[in-house]
């Protein structure tokens, strides 16, 4: 291959990059949500009576200026008080000594060797 070829190679990448970076990313982040429900399923993390907040867990993704970014969360108000656990009163004066039932935690490792997989795919996929 000569450098123009190269030169060339490598514009076409550039202008398929962002495209391929965010399907990664949102990829990522769905998997990183199932992981996490799969995880908030019972112990050793937290049980599931009605399944609410174990559906609540969403996937945001964003693109942004050279790239994409991608938010994993919950909007309930449980989610810390699980995956931290919770010692003292609360503002209803209630008493608790909840031990953590981590599920985010234990996603991490998943997710961003996901993240790492799915970057590399990313970069075949624009220079191929």
């Amino acid at each position: 291959m000569t450098p123009d070829e190269m030169a060339d190679r490598l514009d076409r990448a550039v202008d398929r990059l962002p495209t391929a970076v965010f399907k990664g990313v949102a990829h990522t982040g769905m998997l990183g949500v199932a992981r996490i429900r799969g995880n908030a399923s019972g112990r050793p993390g937290p049980n599931v009576i009605t399944g609410d907040y174990r559906g609540s867990w969403q996937s945001v993704p964003l693109r942004i200026p050279y790239g994409a970014m991608c938010t994993l969360g919950t909007d309930r108000p449980q989610g810390r008080r699980l995956e931290w656990g919770f010692t003292g009163t609360d503002s209803l004066g209630r008493s608790y000594n909840q031990p953590p039932f981590a599920h985010v935690g234990p996603a991490i490792d998943f997710i961003t060797g996901t993240f790492h997989a799915q970057m590399r795919l990313a970069v075949a996929e624009v220079l191929a």
